[in-house]
């Protein structure tokens, strides 16, 4: 991971992402979120009308990506924080627990990401991301 500025958002989002890096689902992973999170897919490869999830929704999203993905990382290249506002551009790797589409079980799959947090309160309360996947399904 790249050296990224010191700032308490950062850190957050730092966290949150090594910790869905982890495996974290349930309450080790709504404890990032504020209880109205709102996350927002933009179209992409995998998702090419997007998606928007509640906070029910995302955890029930983690949960379904955890019988999909058997491991990944996030290598996150840039972070910049203003108020309540973070960017950050990343790079994720994720392996295949199953197959997809002409991918087999054991696949990596990479995307370029740029990720959008407004935080309130401390915790996530929207996210917005933009996956540019880079492996073909």
């Amino acid at each position: 991971m790249a050296e990224l500025p010191v700032h308490p958002n950062i850190e957050l989002a730092v966290r949150y992402h090594e910790a869905v890096a982890a495996g974290a689902t349930g309450d080790d992973l709504a404890r990032f979120f504020h209880p109205d999170a709102v996350h927002r897919e933009l179209p992409n490869a995998l998702l090419p009308n997007g998606a928007t999830r509640s906070l029910p929704e995302i955890l029930d999203a983690a949960e379904r990506g955890q019988r999909v993905i058997r491991e990944q990382r996030f290598d996150i290249h840039n972070a910049v924080a203003t108020g309540d506002e973070v960017a950050l551009e990343v790079t994720w790797t994720g392996v295949l627990a199953i197959p997809l589409g002409a991918l087999a079980a054991g696949a990596e799959l990479r995307a370029e990401i740029a990720t959008f947090l407004t935080i309130r309160d401390g915790l996530i309360r929207a996210q917005r991301n933009y996956d540019c996947y880079l492996t073909k399904f």
